[in-house]
C-alpha cells in the first residue's frame, strides 16, 4: 500500500512514476522469448535440427515424402528406398524445452547379390524415437542499425556471431521397427546442437550426436547446415551429413529449397548425393511443415529505468500462467484464432490492466484531497 501521509510534492513524483510505468507497459514494455518466431521454424528439409524449440503452446508437424536409389553392390543391399519422414515438435513447460517425436515408414527392396542377383521388398517403420532439447546458452547480438553516426560500425562484422547458440538433445529409439531396422532394444540418443547467426541472413547449424548407445550398431555422425534467405519467404541450404558406423562410413551432400507460404505454412524440396560404403546414389525429397500456433506472449513490466517491476498485476498473471499444471491442460483448451486472449476477469468483471487503472484513479483523487486540505491549513494560518 501507498502511503498517503507524504506531502505532495513526493506523492506526485511518485504518480508521474506510475503514468511513465503506464506508457512503457502499453507501448513497449511486452518482453518476448527468442524461442517463439512470428512465423514457421521447421528443420525441413534438411536433417540437422537448430537448438530453439518451438516455442510453448505450439504444435508443429514436419514431413518428408523421399525416394532413394543407390547401385546394388554384392552380398546384401537395400538399392531403393520409398517412404515418409514425419516429425512432430512441441513447446512445453518452459520456453527453451521441446518435446518432438520422429517416425519414419519407408518401403526397402532388400537385394542379394553374388552368383545370381536376387530381391525381396520389406514395409514397415524404421525408426521410432522420442526426445527432447533445451537450449542451455542462447547467443545475443547487437543492433548495428542503430549505429546511424558512423557507417563503419554499422555496418562491421559483430564478433559475438562466432560465438553458437547451444542446447543438449536426449531421445529414446524405441524398437518398434521391421525386422531388418531392429537393434535388439531400446536404445539412447544423445546429441550437441549449435546454431550460428553469422548475418540475418545467413545461419550455420552443426549437429553432434551419438545413437544407438549401447548396441551393436552404435553410430557417431555430425550434420553441418548452411542456410542462405534471399527473401522473406525463399531460402536455400547445403547440408553435409557424415555417419560412422563399425562396419563403414556414410555421407551424403545435400541441397535443397524452402518456400514460406504462410506464416503456418512451409514448402520444400531437396535432393542428396549419398555416399554408402561401396555404394553411390541419389536421395529426393518434398516436404510440407504446418503448425498449430496457440502461442500467448507472456508480459514484463518495466520501470521508467527499464527495470523488471515484481510482485505486480501482470507478474502474478504470468506466474499462474506458467504454473505446471496450466501448461498442461491448456493442451486441450480450445481457443478463437481471431481474437487475442486476454487477461483472466478478475471481481467485477474487471481486468489487471483496468483495475491498474482504476487504483491510479482514486490515487489522484485522494492526492486532490490532500492538496485541498494542505491548501486550506495555509490560509487559516
Amino acid at each position: 500500500m501507498l502511503n498517503l501521509k507524504k506531502d505532495p510534492f513526493s506523492l506526485s513524483i511518485h504518480l508521474n512514476r506510475i503514468h511513465l510505468f503506464v506508457v512503457f507497459f502499453l507501448v513497449g514494455s511486452i518482453s518476448f522469448f527468442a524461442q517463439y518466431t512470428d512465423v514457421i521454424n521447421s528443420n525441413k528439409p534438411g536433417f540437422s535440427e537448430s537448438p530453439y524449440s518451438v516455442g510453448t503452446g505450439v504444435y508443429q508437424f514436419e514431413s518428408n515424402f523421399f525416394s532413394r536409389s543407390t547401385n546394388t553392390i554384392p552380398t546384401f543391399s537395400r538399392p531403393q528406398s520409398l517412404g515418409l519422414d514425419f516429425m512432430f515438435r512441441t513447446g512445453l513447460f518452459l520456453e527453451k524445452l521441446e518435446f518432438n517425436a520422429r517416425v519414419t515408414y519407408q518401403e526397402d527392396k532388400v537385394a542379394f547379390k553374388n552368383i545370381f542377383t536376387s530381391h525381396y521388398f520389406n514395409d514397415g517403420f524404421i525408426r521410432m524415437t522420442i526426445g527432447a532439447k533445451y537450449l542451455v546458452y542462447e547467443q545475443e547480438y547487437e543492433d548495428k542499425s542503430k549505429k546511424i553516426r558512423s557507417w563503419k560500425r554499422r555496418n562491421s562484422f559483430d564478433t559475438k556471431r562466432l560465438i553458437p547458440s547451444v542446447a543438449i538433445y536426449l531421445g529414446m529409439n524405441t524398437d518398434f521397427v521391421t525386422e531388418i531396422h531392429k537393434t535388439g532394444s531400446i536404445t539412447p540418443k544423445v546429441g550437441v546442437l549449435l546454431q550460428h547467426n553469422l548475418s540475418k541472413d545467413f545461419n550455420l547449424i552443426t549437429n553432434i550426436f551419438y545413437d544407438y548407445m549401447g548396441s551393436d550398431f552404435s553410430e557417431f555422425s555430425y550434420i553441418i547446415t548452411a542456410t542462405q534467405s534471399f527473401s522473406s519467404r525463399w531460402s536455400v541450404f547445403f547440408e553435409n551429413e557424415t555417419i560412422f558406423q563399425k562396419h563403414q562410413n556414410k555421407t551424403n551432400l545435400a541441397l535443397g529449397l524452402a518456400y514460406l507460404y504462410s506464416r503456418d505454412l512451409q514448402f520444400n524440396s531437396s535432393g542428396r548425393f549419398l555416399f554408402e560404403g561401396e555404394a553411390q546414389g541419389f536421395y529426393a525429397s518434398l516436404g510440407i511443415s504446418y503448425r498449430i500456433n496457440k502461442h500467448e506472449d507472456p508480459y514484463t513490466e518495466l520501470d521508467e529505468n527499464e527495470n523488471a517491476l515484481e510482485d505486480t498485476p501482470i507478474s502474478k498473471y504470468n506466474k499462474k500462467q506458467d504454473s505446471f499444471f496450466n501448461r498442461l491442460f491448456s493442451i486441450f483448451k480450445k481457443k478463437d484464432k481471431s481474437i487475442r486472449t486476454k487477461p483472466k476477469k478478475t471481481r467485477k468483471g474487471e481486468t489487471e490492466l483496468e483495475k491498474l487503472e482504476r487504483e491510479i484513479k482514486e490515487l489522484e483523487e485522494e492526492i486532490e484531497k490532500e492538496t485541498k486540505k494542505g491548501n486550506s491549513k495555509k490560509n487559516n494560518n
